[in-house]
């Protein structure tokens, strides 16, 4: 039987914060450090019986679980079952997958590209030039409060309304987001510590979800 660290790209983890690496020449490498499982498999879909093929990873540690959290990872010895989150990634075949497994960084070699979806820091209510780089209006010309204005946000008769979708103040942040083609520096399994090249989404402790690069183009 084929072993789950070879088939599944994915492993759910925690930003850490920054530092800095040095390579064999010396040169610096700013870092994300990411504390990366290890998950548990709490879960296998199969084509059969959901309509699509995935294993459901728990992580982290919970203080207490509701009473449907707690019957949904039932089949778990009572010791593991403290799950604080749970989330699904795609496998191409369900066999080789049990409840219970546990899944590592190891599943990641250094050089390896991945992508990193994390929730982005609130920023909370900002105006169109924080939020899209407008360049807000004039300085001079006896203008005296439009710095930081958006301008027109549309016609007069025709269309005679706002179309959706217009770019204009509001809440900023928040919000789910991917960064693609990170390399991964170092896989540490003793510690399950994860180093990334570059930044990630998300404030530290946030929760992310490392996956094997999609669109992965080495040099």
């Amino acid at each position: 039987m084929q072993s789950a660290y070879t088939m599944i790209d994915g492993i759910l983890g925690q930003k850490r914060g920054m530092t800095q690496v040095f390579d064999k020449s010396g040169e610096v490498i700013p870092v994300t450090v990411i504390e990366a499982g290890p998950c548990l498999i709490t879960q296998v879909k199969s084509a059969e019986k959901d309509g699509y093929v995935a294993v459901q990873l728990g992580f982290g540690a919970a203080k207490r679980l509701t009473k449907p959290m707690a019957g949904h990872l039932s089949k778990l010895p009572k010791e593991q079952r403290n799950l604080r989150y749970l989330r699904e990634v795609r496998v191409e075949k369900a066999a080789g997958y049990q409840v219970g497994q546990k899944i590592d960084v190891s599943i990641f070699k250094p050089g390896e590209l991945v992508d990193v979806t994390g929730i982005s820091k609130g920023k909370g209510f900002a105006g169109v030039v924080k939020r899209y780089h407008f360049a807000g209006g004039q300085r001079t010309h006896g203008q005296s409060d439009r710095l930081r204005a958006a301008g027109a946000i549309g016609s007069g008769t025709t269309p005679g309304r706002v179309y959706k979708g217009k770019r204009m103040a509001g809440r900023m942040g928040g919000e789910q987001v991917t960064t693609q083609n990170l390399t991964v520096i170092e896989a540490d399994p003793a510690r399950n510590l994860l180093l990334v090249k570059g930044t990630v989404p998300g404030a530290v402790n946030g929760l992310l979800l490392i996956k094997k690069a999609i669109k992965s183009k080495k040099k």
